[in-house]
């Protein structure tokens, strides 16, 4: 049924009012990019090269949040400004941003997530030459991934901390879902191995046991890289997500297999200078305890006898001492806030060590 005359006359003003939303719109923008410039001079001219402030960024955000009227999503409308303001960044100095690659990976969805797409991103192959890009200053920030709320945390990442001075700036949460795919040679009805990262393979366990139970499991370094190897092969499938079905040109056999629905990673942010307070925040410990008796009682009592939330505890193994630990804390609050301060003081004199390794603004997306 064709439509009404009337009808054709409201449609045409809606979209001659949008046209012209889209004009203030398209202003808009290029004024804020013009003021980020001007940003850019004034910190140039008086020797301020640190055009990033990450507080500033997740105080910009939050308020976004917080003032959107609707009807977009107030997540929606935030992720709209992280781009915006990535790319007016990038007009002051493009940050470099390193990732545990290659191309493909959760942790560039989670770095593209945190930075934006104007972002440069640095595939690297491992979590450690991640720390080593940024330390030696190849790279603005890395991103590594600490913990998953299915298979727990992740190891190479805390042990990269006992030899690095290097400052945790952030954090981002990415919501993980996995796919099964396979490559354009592929013949479905004649797979007979799966690659993919063992905690990917892991968090699809049941999936895998319940609809390809006799299929052989291969580890490898990354989901990237499965979904790399299966593009040329005729019997594999991968388990990968949905950056990497793209990128590599895969079909999608099975979506979302992952044991768990709310799968999540937990990314850290690593760079080189320390974060001002932004409002709400989370400070990360490292802590050596003598081998005694209560040396656990004197490193948490402080915490509870200030109010300050505890949000994750970890152990690693000393390198030092054989049968000793550390423990890898995280909690609310920033390092200059009053009742942080008194904790760490107290904590001090009765460990062996502790080294704060960074306050940073609570994720925000």
């Amino acid at each position: 049924m064709s439509e009404s005359p009337n009808g054709d006359d409201a449609l045409a003003a809606l979209r001659q009012r949008i046209d012209a939303i889209d004009q203030q719109l398209l202003d808009l923008l290029s004024e804020r990019a013009r003021a980020a410039q001007e940003v850019a001079a004034v910190k140039t001219a008086r020797g301020d090269t640190h055009f990033y402030r990450p507080e500033r960024e997740a105080q910009v955000l939050r308020t976004v949040k917080e003032r959107n009227p609707g009807p977009l999503a107030g997540e929606e409308v935030a992720r709209l400004f992280r781009e915006i303001m990535s790319a007016c960044l990038a007009l002051e100095q493009p940050i470099r941003v390193a990732f545990l690659g290659p191309e493909g990976t959760f942790t560039q969805a989670a770095a593209v997530k945190h930075f934006g797409h104007s972002a440069v991103a640095v595939p690297l192959p491992a979590i450690d030459e991640v720390f080593r890009e940024v330390a030696a200053g190849a790279a603005d920030y890395g991103v590594v991934p600490v913990e998953n709320s299915t298979e727990g945390v992740v190891n190479h990442t805390l042990d990269s901390f006992f030899d690095s001075s290097l400052q945790i700036c952030g954090e981002v949460e990415l919501r993980i879902h996995h796919h099964l795919m396979i490559g354009p040679n592929t013949r479905a009805d004649a797979i007979s191995r799966v690659y993919s990262h063992p905690q990917s393979l892991a968090q699809c366990r049941k999936w895998l046991d319940a609809h390809l139970p006799r299929v052989e499991r291969i580890t490898l370094n990354s989901n990237a890289e499965a979904a790399r190897r299966v593009a040329g092969e005729w019997n594999s499938a991968a388990i990968a997500g949905a950056m990497a079905e793209s990128l590599y040109g895969l079909t999608r056999l099975h979506s979302n297999i992952e044991d768990e629905p709310d799968n999540t990673t937990r990314f850290l942010i690593i760079g080189r200078e320390a974060v001002a307070p932004s409002g709400d925040d989370k400070t990360s410990i490292l802590v050596s305890v003598k081998n005694e008796p209560g040396a656990l009682y004197r490193l948490l009592e402080p915490f509870q006898r200030q109010g300050i939330d505890l949000t994750r505890i970890e152990t690693r193994p000393s390198r030092t001492r054989k049968w000793s630990y550390v423990f890898f804390i995280d909690f609310s609050g920033h390092c200059s806030d009053e009742t942080v301060r008194r904790t760490l003081d107290a904590i001090a004199p009765t460990v062996v060590e502790l080294r704060v390794l960074g306050s940073y603004p609570r994720a925000v997306l």
